[in-house]
């Protein structure tokens, strides 16, 4: 029986559920396709009316997770405290795909690694509009350290075998963001050197 382009876009959306879940909580390497068939309710066949390869899917698995997830973040202290939370680094698998995938990059395809570039830029962009602030690069600027802030924090919290440390590294990275002042704008460029302040130069 045909299955309708209807159809077809559901198993897709599907598949690309389970794989983001499956590698968010096991890694790339760890899960097969025929791992993301069975718990997308697919037969091992069906993959590739949807995908080239595994690589394939990986790329799109990055695309489609990271475009989602900023959706959470309206109100964005109360996004922080749960992204800093005890709760989101046990549940990884449902958890930021940043956290538990950038790691994992380096060893990928150009087309998986442009996936989570595009991705991390627009995440950036978008934290940056929920920032206080008028000047836009102090803005994109205090986004980037705080984003990189949370997320190497939840990484590190997962990474150690101390419990106390662990907590520790969510709650002081939490603290540290909340004691951050509001942002500076970013520095100026520096003004290009007149001809003769560069001869002065060159004669020092």
């Amino acid at each position: 029986m045909k299955v309708s382009r209807e159809q077809m876009g559901e198993n897709r959306r599907r598949i690309l559920r389970e794989a983001s879940r499956l590698f968010r909580e096991r890694g790339f390497a760890a899960v097969t396709v025929a791992d993301v068939m069975k718990a997308a309710g697919q037969t091992h066949g069906g993959f590739y009316g949807h995908f080239r390869s595994k690589d394939d899917l990986i790329a799109a698995t990055v695309a489609d997770t990271l475009s989602g997830e900023l959706a959470a973040m309206a109100d964005i202290e109360a996004w922080t405290d749960g992204y800093l939370s005890p709760l989101h680094r046990e549940n990884p698998a449902h958890g930021c795909p940043t956290a538990s995938l950038a790691g994992l990059m380096r060893q990928q395809t150009p087309e998986a690694r442009a996936a989570m570039a595009h991705g991390l830029d627009v995440h950036i962009r978008r934290f940056a509009d929920r920032l206080a602030g008028e000047d836009d690069a102090g803005r994109r600027r205090a986004a980037i350290g705080r984003w990189s802030a949370m997320v190497g924090a939840v990484i590190l919290s997962r990474a150690v075998g101390d419990a106390a440390l662990a907590d520790e590294m969510l709650t002081e990275t939490r603290a540290w963001i909340a004691a951050q002042p509001p942002h500076a704008p970013a520095p100026a460029d520096p003004a290009p050197a007149t001809p003769v302040a560069a001869k002065k130069d060159a004669r020092a």
